[in-house]
């Protein structure tokens, strides 16, 4: 057994397998510190990756070579993409899948990786040299060395589960919590603080009416979630089902309000606003008559369900009583009620961009640690921790992605420029720059990059640039050619949109919001000349054609708009100013950037107190 390592990641959730894996893949010797083996990514919550902004995520994730799309598709049991109604940038896949299948395939990358070893056993503190980190010690006393640390301990750091007033200490049900780090880190002067989140019911198949709800299948067509469609294992597509309270669920869960932890004060953390649970729901919304509830398969071969819309911490007598109020439940049984569970995070405004804390050198914070809730935001901390602290044993500079670059990039600046006061989760909403963040070009934006830092392997690239040239094949071809009335008006009529009186170029035919590219190259003259269509890829690359063919003024007003905000992002700051000097700028102003210390005048901007003038005087200062 060898002691010593480049990096060391402790903790085995969706965010330290993604930082061990892109660490490994760098070439770093990296040590995969887990108390549970069997474990891995495992899913805590729903058994499902992506949906709206977090499918982007998982894509972008993909495009620079971690595994977590990958993994999906081959655990998969139901593809969706969702808001298809709506413009391309909102677009966002999302798939179910099968709960074990999906930790014994990230069991199967790990233990196949090179430069990667995993350890079982529970670390308990830090191994310090001064203010910098330099290895972990675990419960049985035994002490690993290492260049760089990360830490992504999800819901284990001091986790306390509740169900109605009985309470139990663990990270995860039937799971110890881990205890040392959170009391270690805060007597090193971290602000540590408390978080609260939840989870359902899981219930027996063979007792739910399903005919009494309404099925959900998934989308017909073989989509995947990694640019690498070849990954994709067809395991049996299952469909999800939706029901709904009603008054009478609600009433047996309000019989519940005088044994619930939250109500009593029991629980300290602070929720997730956007995933409350059932009885937050009943009290904030009580003008509803009913919530809906999404019935979602655990996996390819169980019965067992998880009620999506139904998180809550009442009493076992509560939720059972109200969830056979339900409709198609009136019998259901129950494998093991939901709960609440209380855990400690740190403040990610203590925290560089590149997830290195601003105390301890070496140190990285990733995953729900830092505030955030979910699998797919976890993921991508993971990568950029993983990748920045082997760049950071390299001495070499951070790898950064910026707000206009990635969804990943406007997460982590959110967290480390504006704190987090419940957990974070990423909506569409949050990013300023949606039409170039799109789920269908995260390998436009990122695939180079990664190959370039070394996660993205060639086949990468290789396969991004097969796509480009046939996507500009397409245009190209569009652009140039012309079709008359006798060639198009009655696909023009089929589609419902104008016809035709004399020969137009056939880009503005594809530009019109009615035209499907598909449909319009396979009536054209000479359209099946073209590489791609009878390519395996010829859906992709005509949806990517597509796209920026309708959506070009739009793509470049805002390029101009996000290159002119980049613009900031290259005044950098000095990291040695003393804001307390600069008494012009307003008392709070002079606070948050004493507190967050921003690298730049475009970080300096988003955080909340910080006034326009504030960023006048700070231009003044720098000399413009």
């Amino acid at each position: 057994m060898d002691f010593k390592y480049d990096i060391i990641v402790v903790g085995g959730g969706h965010a330290g397998c993604e930082a061990a894996f892109a660490a490994s893949m760098m070439r770093a010797k990296t040590l995969l510190i887990t108390m549970d083996m069997t474990k891995l990514a495992q899913m805590s919550c729903n058994p499902a990756i992506g949906g709206i902004a977090k499918g982007q995520i998982v894509r972008e994730i993909d495009a620079m070579g971690g595994m977590t799309g990958i993994v999906t598709d081959r655990s998969m049991i139901q593809f969706r993409m969702l808001n298809k109604s709506k413009g391309p940038a909102m677009w966002s896949p999302r798939a179910q899948c099968d709960r074990q299948r999906f930790t014994l395939e990230w069991r199967k990358v790990l233990e196949n990786t090179d430069n990667l070893a995993i350890w079982q056993e529970q670390a308990t503190s830090l191994i310090l040299d001064g203010m910098k980190v330099i290895g972990v010690e675990t419960s049985f006393g035994t002490r690993f060395y290492s260049e760089a640390v990360i830490l992504t301990n999800g819901t284990f750091l001091n986790g306390l589960m509740h169900i109605g007033f009985n309470k139990i200490k663990g990270g995860r049900s039937g799971e110890q919590s881990s205890t040392g780090l959170s009391e270690q880190l805060e007597e090193l002067g971290f602000s540590v603080e408390r978080m609260k989140t939840g989870t359902s019911a899981r219930i027996d198949g063979r007792s739910i009416d399903f005919n009494a709800m309404t099925e959900q299948k998934g989308d017909d067509e073989g989509r995947s979630f990694s640019y690498l469609r070849e990954n994709r294992k067809f395991l049996n597509q299952k469909s999800c089902f939706i029901t709904n309270t009603n008054q009478e669920v609600h009433e047996e869960i309000k019989k519940g309000f005088e044994f619930s932890p939250l109500f009593s004060g029991r629980i300290k953390g602070r929720g997730p606003r956007y995933c409350p649970s059932i009885e937050d729901k009943v009290v904030t919304f009580k003008e509803k008559d009913s919530h809906q509830l999404f019935i979602e398969p655990e996996g390819e071969d169980t019965v067992e369900y998880y009620i999506n819309g139904f998180s809550s911490s009442l009493p076992l007598e509560v939720q059972l009583k109200a969830l056979r109020k339900v409709k198609g439940l009136e019998k259901v049984e129950m494998f093991r009620p939901g709960y609440a569970i209380e855990y400690d995070f740190f403040q990610p405004t203590q925290l560089k961009h590149s997830l290195e804390t601003k105390k301890i050198g070496n140190l990285y914070f990733a995953g729900q640690i830092n505030g955030t809730t979910g699998y797919e935001e976890a993921a991508a901390q993971g990568l950029m921790a993983g990748i920045n602290s082997v760049l950071k044993v390299r001495n070499e500079g951070p790898f950064i992605l910026g707000r206009e670059e990635s969804y990943i990039g406007v997460l982590i600046d959110d967290l480390v420029t504006k704190g987090v006061d419940e957990p974070y989760r990423m909506f569409t909403s949050r990013a300023e720059y949606r039409i170039l963040l799109r789920q269908d070009n995260a390998d436009e934006r990122l695939t180079r990059k990664g190959f370039e830092i070394g996660t993205a392997k060639v086949e990468r690239i290789k396969h991004l640039e097969e796509k480009e040239i046939l996507v500009n094949e397409i245009i190209e071809f569009l652009s140039v050619s012309s079709v008359g009335p006798d060639e198009i008006n009655d696909f023009l009529n089929e589609a419902e949109t104008n016809i035709i009186t004399q020969k137009v170029k056939a880009i503005t035919i594809a530009s019109r919001p009615q035209v499907e590219l598909g449909a319009l190259l396979k009536v054209m003259k000479n359209g099946s000349k073209l590489t791609s269509f009878n390519s395996k890829r010829f859906k992709e690359i005509c949806e990517s054609a597509e796209i920026k063919i309708k959506y070009e003024g739009y793509i470049k007003r805002e390029k101009i708009v996000a290159d002119k905000i980049k613009r900031l992002e290259s005044l950098r700051i000095p990291e040695d100013i003393n804001f307390n000097e600069l008494v012009s700028i307003s008392t709070e102003g002079r606070q948050k950037l004493r507190k967050i210390k921003p690298s730049n005048i475009g970080q300096a901007g988003r955080i909340s107190g910080v006034s326009p003038s504030d960023i006048n005087i700070l231009l003044m200062y720098l000399g413009r």
